[in-house]
């Protein structure tokens, strides 16, 4: 795929992820009426809006790509032929969007031959949408954008959806010392964290656990902001199950705490 046909699927997906965000403002906020509300099999939320916003852009890549495969949060795998794969969460952090905090993301990534080409994170209720392509830099609302310069831990705001899941999934130590060593830590937490990060506002993002379509969008939007989005061994993946994002500076130092908890 040349450059300007993945710039012209990028738009096709920055539009498509806009309206999928109005789609939830339409449920967000409006006194919970006609929201439906249920919890799935792992205790987390979905709601009719995730339903409604997946079917929305399922049907949308099929009138636009109907080769291509398609891997939804909510509804699932459908196969494709032509080595391209979307890969969407029609709403990243449900649990904000139930209790009306605005803090919640519609993804959407794309896969070419298995390597993520290009990712939109629209924040509907910020207004914010952040999207990047291969090769192509990163954009908050059209705006090109890069990670901060933060050389050192002791100056850096990190960030993690929960600091105290980390302990759950092995994590507790390398976390207690990065929250020990940082300047300040929040939980500004799902894929708005990772988007801090790209966008120069956070120094680092992570998760101790992570889905496929909570990472497929992010890679490579904080990969061309210049910064690294890996797992928790330092693998550049969307595969990993975790996430740690950086601003590229601060990689080393990071990953040298999670290292040696680890090896205790």
């Amino acid at each position: 795929m040349t450059n300007h046909d993945l710039q012209s699927t990028l738009d096709f997906a920055i539009s498509m992820a806009r309206e999928a965000g109005n789609l939830t403002l339409e449920y967000f906020r409006r006194g919970r009426g006609s929201l439906v509300v249920k919890r799935k099999s792992d205790d987390s939320f979905v709601t009719n809006a995730d339903r409604e916003a997946e079917a929305f852009m399922r049907c949308e890549i099929e009138r636009r790509f109907p080769d291509d495969a398609i891997l939804g949060e909510e509804a699932g795998e459908s196969d494709g032929t032509s080595g391209r794969r979307w890969i969407l969460d029609p709403i990243d952090g449900t649990y904000s969007f139930v209790h009306g905090v605005p803090l919640y993301g519609v993804l959407v990534g794309l896969e070419i031959e298995g390597e993520p080409a290009l990712g939109v994170v629209n924040l509907p209720a910020t207004d914010e949408v952040v999207y990047a392509r291969r090769g192509g830099g990163c954009f908050w609302n059209n705006e090109k954008v890069t990670v901060s310069n933060t050389p050192h831990l002791k100056d850096a705001l990190i960030l993690s959806t929960d600091f105290g899941t980390c302990a759950q999934y092995g994590f507790g130590e390398a976390c207690d010392e990065l929250a020990r060593t940082a300047k300040t830590r929040r939980t500004w937490g799902d894929a708005y964290g990772h988007i801090l990060v790209a966008t120069g506002r956070a120094d680092v993002m992570f998760d101790p656990v992570m889905n496929v379509w909570d990472c497929a969008a992010l890679l490579p939007i904080i990969k061309e902001a210049g910064g690294t989005f890996t797992d928790w061994a330092g693998k550049t993946t969307i595969y990993g199950g975790n996430a740690i994002a950086t601003n590229g500076a601060l990689f080393d130092e990071v990953m040298h705490v999670v290292s040696k908890c680890a090896a205790k």
